[in-house]
């Protein structure tokens, strides 16, 4: 119904703008014309009298001057009146013929007579003058019509694809600028060989896959594959992303899918990347009321077109998103999109390949070990990395190095995880104690729990834009599946930082509300959806299921009776409970060593790992300088600590996902 509607709409606006234009374009001309053309009407001054009383005047010698201007004859009386109507001097005007004769037959009778010459207009003015509306009708309709769409686009182009085409000027990245991926590089290869021997495949009867999906997070790299296709290729390559095809008008989305194919099959061999597939290959069905909508119909012609490919044509198309979920099933089966792979987050293997890469044109300290840079960055994928390298260099560069050392790649770490240091904060030293406490709570928790990670870090250095102090552990290793004992430790572990608040202070503050959010989800994942309550045993609670009127979006439906929510509720609160109880156990026996560990992170503002080890054992740190730019003398007022605590809620600041890039404990 809407399909139909799309040519009288686009008349309507055409014919609605036509009209506006034709106005100025008559009034253009009218313009033109009143000003190229000479007057000949009379003149307010002058009395206009017939030819015939003019002779009369003129043979009675009554005419003084005369003017003749073509057939035009404007005068003035001589004496007595003309007519009994005129005095002397009365300007009058009359039109004749026979000029010539008239000015010598003027002369005879006493007339001062004046001829002007004629006018004479040059060929190009006469041409000019009949042409000058015309041009301007052509001039403002080409203008008209190369306007119509904003930005230089023709008034026709909106059904035209808007994919760049890249031919001499292909992207120059190769599978050897692309670490971190290798059996993702490996499926691509064979793409990439089809496009330049594909005799080796069809002497077999193999047949290339037509379509190949890359998945995975964001910042994996799904982009740069597919340049690094191209690029060894070495054909012609078609980029475009999805939300290029949705328009305003229904239809233009399917004719823009039409076009691109057309062209492509112009240029084979050659690849077509569409980017963020999602925007237009999401689920049929999901609109209001499951309706037909332009996405649907540029969708559809997707499909029709993937279908469409023949045997002997080598057109490849790439597609890249991260939400594989959300995308039609009559696009992923076998015949549109064959090949499904998957770029995931790099091991620690792949993080050192991809940090060789992104500094390969840096230089470096003699001390940068990028595998102990790779081991400390479990969970980062290619963006991330390469937005370390970069804030390193920024860094080296800021405090005038000559090169990039291991703290600037440290503190990079950091800033990539948690935000830029903000020592200019203005913190009380009651708040700083408190800040202390907490933290070295979590660290000497953490230390005495058996198969939780090392703490790699304490601060009490306010980063980002909340985060007032934290804790960083980072794992020895990779890991992929997480234990009921290490789930229940790292409840443990973000409860501590509330009890010993509690137990130095007698008191509780707000900055554990970030560490409560993430035990109670703990908690409650454990109970609900990992099978590890006794009390519920090995039952999944809850059905995820998707919205059709949501766009297919993931929500989470109850499938179970009031009484098994009480249960559930119940069995998170024990978890809960008996974690809190165990951290209170841990933190009384370690109590004169929280207060002097707590010191000693008041002077310093941050410990690292061995520094912290080093208190755990008893040890005395020599006396250090305390770094510039913090303000601990001046407390904030009492308004403005409630105010920080607001807005910060309490110590928490940015989190990171706990099975990734470590846990911010604050």
């Amino acid at each position: 119904m809407f399909s139909s509607s799309l040519g009288g709409d686009v008349l309507g606006r055409i014919v609605k703008n036509l009209g506006l234009y034709l106005i100025l374009i008559i009034l253009v001309v009218s313009l033109v014309n009143m000003f190229l053309t000479p007057t000949t009407q009379p003149q307010p001054q002058y009395i206009e009298i017939t030819y015939s009383d003019f002779l009369k005047e003129l043979e009675a010698g009554r005419v003084k001057d005369l003017l003749i201007r073509n057939n035009t004859l404007p005068g003035e009386s001589s004496s007595a009146t003309l007519h009994g109507t005129l005095s002397d001097g009365t300007k009058f005007l009359s039109y004749g013929i026979d000029i010539e004769n008239l000015a010598a037959t003027a002369v005879k009778n006493g007339s001062n007579v004046t001829i002007e010459a004629p006018q004479k207009n040059t060929w190009w003015m006469t041409i000019l003058s009949s042409l000058f509306p015309t041009l301007l009708l052509i001039g403002v309709w080409v203008f008209f019509l190369y306007n119509m769409q904003g930005g230089g686009g023709k008034v026709m182009s909106f059904s035209k694809s808007k994919a760049k085409l890249f031919m001499d000027n292909r992207p120059k990245v190769t599978f050897a600028d692309v670490a971190g991926c290798n059996e993702s590089k490996e499926e691509l290869q064979e793409v990439v060989l089809f496009l330049k021997s594909p005799e080796k495949f069809t002497k077999l009867g193999a047949k290339v896959p037509r379509g190949v999906l890359l998945v995975g997070p964001p910042g994996t790299g799904k982009t740069l594959l597919a340049r690094a296709a191209a690029g060894e290729a070495e054909v012609p390559f078609f980029s475009v992303s999805g939300s290029d095809f949705v328009e305003m008008f229904v239809g233009v989305g399917a004719a823009r899918v039409r076009d691109l194919f057309e062209q492509a099959k112009k240029y084979q061999p050659c690849l077509i990347f569409i980017d963020e597939m999602d925007a237009v290959g999401r689920h049929r069905g999901a609109g209001l009321g499951g309706g037909h909508d332009e996405r649907e119909q540029t969708l559809n012609q997707l499909l029709v077109e993937l279908d469409g490919f023949d045997d002997a044509s080598s057109t490849i198309l790439i597609a890249a998103t991260n939400r594989p979920d959300i995308l039609d099933p009559a696009l992923l089966r076998p015949g549109r999109f064959d090949r499904h792979i998957v770029v995931d987050r790099p091991d620690v293997n792949g993080r050192e390949d991809i940090l060789k890469v992104h500094g390969k044109d840096k230089k470096f300290a003699p001390d940068v070990d990028m595998s102990v840079l790779a081991r400390r960055t479990p969970g980062f994928v290619g963006a991330d990395l390469a937005n370390l390298i970069n804030e390193a260099a920024l860094l080296s560069a800021r405090h005038e190095r000559e090169n990039i050392g291991m703290d600037e790649l440290e503190e990079a770490i950091e800033r990539v995880m948690a935000g830029p240091e903000r020592r200019s904060r203005l913190i009380s030293d009651k708040e700083k104690n408190i800040i202390a406490h907490h933290e070295v709570g979590h660290s000497i928790t953490a230390k005495r729990l058996p198969d939780s990670d090392p703490v790699h870090k304490i601060s009490i250095v306010p980063r980002g834009h909340a985060a007032l102090g934290y804790t960083l552990q980072l794992p020895e290793e990779d890991r992929f599946l997480v234990s009921r004992t290490e789930m229940l430790n790292r409840i443990t572990i973000l409860l501590s930082g509330r009890v010993a608040e509690e137990l130095v202070f007698g008191d509780v503050t707000s900055g554990a509300a970030n560490d409560l959010d993430r035990a109670t989800k703990t908690a409650r994942q454990m109970v609900t959806e990992l099978g590890m309550s006794d009390r519920l045993g090995l039952v999944k609670l809850g059905r995820k299921h998707e919205e059709i009127f949501l766009g297919r979006d993931i929500s989470e439906d109850r499938d179970y009776s009031e009484e098994v929510a009480y249960a559930i509720d119940q069995e998170v609160k024990s978890i809960i409970d008996n974690c809190y109880a165990k951290a209170k156990e841990i933190l009384l026996a370690d109590k004169d060593l929280l207060s002097k560990i707590a010191a000693v992170l008041l002077d310093r503002e941050t410990l690292d790992g061995k520094e912290f080890e080093a208190l755990m054992n008893g040890e005395i740190l020599p006396d250090i300088k305390k770094p510039d730019g913090v303000n601990l003398e001046k407390p904030a007022s009492d308004s403005e600590s409630s105010d920080e605590s607001e807005k910060s809620t309490g110590i928490e600041g940015k989190k990171t996902d706990q099975f990734s890039k470590g846990d911010f404990l604050a």
